[in-house]
């Protein structure tokens, strides 16, 4: 598939379908049976629905997760697997793609016989000897109707999925596509449908889903290589004890992370009403998971055994890691790693979790520079997959290579970055909340700002993220951002107007939004008066009069001023290559998958387009919009935001 993207050329999709999985297998006289073990997800359980029996080894994996890569089952999957499973099971397989076990698809009807690894390949022999004998019976699933049920019960069910899929997958041409399939073969027959499906697998492989889901999965696998780091021979040492500073928010977040990993951590805190409060949180979040069925009592009992607290650096002896999560000040910050570059062992990381502040500052007081690493963990820390991973010029490729590892042991994806103000998603990202206040300065609505936002694809809108995080977050970062790149800052009065007429967002119940316990958050009016002083300080709006815009042009100036950042940090080496950019986007930022990320979903738009756009607001509205010159130089010679440079002065 990522050759015919690069190629152009749908006709590399081989057809194996009907030439082989019905025409060589399923009519075959001889009897074909399925040996199953391990994992047989997509194409494989295609193929072994196609077979006359399926004898399976316990606690295997079938599923169809096609849709997550943007196309549909492509192997007659879509009209066996209702035949083989019934079509309410079918359905709910091929949409949410998740596998079921050997013991369920036993239950189902997929499976025939489950037996042991060891008697796995003499049971299906002799069942194919007892297909030819006669003694078993032959079934081809193509030719099954028995589970379809009625014509008009098929076609409700199919309408309801259509409906469900409009609200989960609205941009998701994918699985209104695959219905489509499904209710061909239910109407005019399996053979009928397999036609279909081959054809709309071909017009889905070339859509732009498709091309941007099935990047973001070479994208994720890319981010373990790190040149001068994971090519030249190291070996990873063991993380067994880790301490956390901070039981706030990330802190807590991030040791239960670790403790559900079976890495035993030590949470320090000031005072013994913080720490139990960290502790609190801690257990708050492992029960969570319990109760939403993602972990076991046992394991969540075990997870918190590994959990202690301390009010001083006694235990910090033997640890092979300190991650400091404190607030967001400097004097801070440098405060506690002098003091633990004293206490720790020689060999121990000195991490921080800091969201902007350049790690050289950090570090400024201590001698142990080559051990000083960023783990940018983004919140909340237990359920969010991205690790950011801020190196420094003196961080020891050992150092960069266990947090890695730490990482994959956490079930993070770490993506290594270099060393400046935001690092690499904090910076590319910060234009997005200005641009969201700057439109709203410019009179657009506040309230439509962040449905065309969730309309694109992005799970809330910036003001209802603003709400969430608290006000103090923006401000702290508004500042860190002005004082590095003053050129291109917009500073907006309103989140400081919000705060002076006692507005905190969800954590006291106002902001844009009102917040009631049991009830959406829904749009405040009275917060009105309070964007009309902000417009009116900032009197940018043409002739004091509201601009008229288009949603399309509210996504490009709130993402185009963003892709013109990530054209810096693309410029300056902060990242390895485009794609790491693009994966941790959508793993720290919720950009659309199916838009590729970032840099991948701006390489579509066309960097000539975003480049003519950001001239004509930057000559409306001044230096917010001012094309980069990465930018300017890949739109005038029509390259591809993407293309790698020329070894210029990366700092990876």
């Amino acid at each position: 598939m990522q050759k015919v993207h690069q190629t152009g050329d749908v006709s590399l999709v081989p057809d194996v379908s009907v030439d082989l999985v019905v025409n060589t297998i399923e009519d075959c006289k001889k009897p074909v049976v399925a040996a199953v073990e391990g994992l047989a997800l997509g194409g494989g359980l295609e193929l072994a629905m196609g077979c006359h029996a399926r004898i399976v080894a316990p606690k295997t994996q079938l599923g169809l997760p096609e849709l997550t890569l943007g196309v549909i089952p492509g192997f007659g999957g879509t009209q066996r697997l209702p035949r083989l499973v019934g079509l309410s099971k079918a359905i709910e397989m091929m949409l949410s793609s998740k596998p079921i076990t050997s013991e369920e698809g036993k239950k189902l009807g997929l499976v025939d016989v489950i037996v042991s690894s060891q008697e796995l390949l003499k049971v299906s022999r002799q069942w194919a000897l007892d297909i030819k004998e006669k003694h078993k019976p032959r079934m081809r699933s193509l030719h099954r109707t028995d589970k379809i049920g009625s014509l008009s019960e098929a076609l409700k069910l199919l309408k309801a999925a259509r409906q469900q899929a409009k609200k989960t997958a609205p941009n998701m041409p994918q699985h209104q596509a695959c219905l489509d399939v499904i209710e061909e073969g239910v109407v005019h027959g399996g053979y009928h449908g397999v036609l279909k499906e081959a054809k709309v697998f071909k017009e889905l492989v070339m859509s732009d889903t498709s091309k941007g889901l099935i990047h973001v999965f070479f994208a994720q696998r890319a981010t373990s290589k790190v040149p001068n780091v994971t090519d030249i021979g190291l070996r990873p040492t063991q993380i067994k004890k880790v301490a956390v500073i901070g039981g706030g928010l990330m802190g807590s977040g991030i040791a239960t992370a670790l403790i559900m990993s079976n890495i035993y951590v030590v949470l320090k805190e000031i005072n013994s009403e913080y720490l139990q409060k960290g502790i609190k949180t801690i257990e708050a979040n492992v029960r969570g998971l319990v109760t939403r069925g993602k972990l076991t009592k046992d394991k969540s009992d075990k997870a918190l055994s590994m959990l202690n607290g301390a009010l001083d650096y006694s235990d910090f002896r033997d640890v092979d890691m300190v991650i400091e999560a404190v607030i967001e000040s400097v004097p801070l910050k440098q405060k506690i790693f002098s003091e633990i570059e004293k206490v720790c062992p020689p060999h121990c990381i000195l991490a921080t979790n800091t969201s902007t502040i350049d790690l050289n500052i950090i570090g400024e007081k201590t001698s142990a520079r080559d051990r000083i690493i960023g783990a940018h963990f983004f919140s909340p820390a237990h359920i969010m997959p991205l690790l950011e991973i801020v190196r420094t010029e003196k961080t020891s490729p050992q150092v960069i290579l266990d947090l890695m590892t730490v990482g994959k042991s956490i079930k993070k994806v770490p993506v290594v970055v270099g060393n400046c103000t935001g690092f690499a998603v904090n910076r590319t990202f910060f234009p997005y909340s200005q641009g969201a206040h700057f439109l709203v300065n410019l009179g657009v609505d506040v309230f439509r700002i962040d449905k065309v936002i969730r309309n694109f694809g992005l799970p809330i809108g910036p003001f209802q993220l603003q709400d969430l995080a608290g006000y103090g977050v923006a401000v702290a970062v508004g500042k860190e951002f002005a004082n590095a790149f003053p050129d291109r800052t917009f500073l907006s009065p309103l989140v400081g107007l919000l705060i002076k007429s006692g507005r905190n967002g969800k954590n006291n119940g106002k902001g844009y939004y009102i917040y009631e316990k049991g009830s959406k958050p829904n749009p405040d009016p009275s917060v009105m008066p309070i964007i009309e002083e902000s417009r009116r300080l900032t009197n940018i709006m043409p002739n004091g009069k509201p601009i008229n815009v288009t949603d399309r042009e509210i996504v490009e100036m709130m993402l185009f001023p963003v892709v013109n950042e990530a054209c810096r940090v693309l410029d300056e080496g902060v990242v390895v290559r485009a794609s790491d950019l693009d994966i941790a986007s959508v793993l720290g930022m919720s950009f659309p998958s199916y838009r590729g990320g970032i840099v991948f979903w701006a390489d579509m738009v066309g960097p000539k387009h975003i480049y003519t756009s950001l001239k004509k607001w930057s000559q409306l509205y001044g230096n917010f919009y001012k094309p980069s010159r990465y930018l300017e130089e890949r739109a005038s010679k029509g390259m591809l935001l993407s293309a790698p440079a020329s070894p210029t002065r990366s700092r990876m």
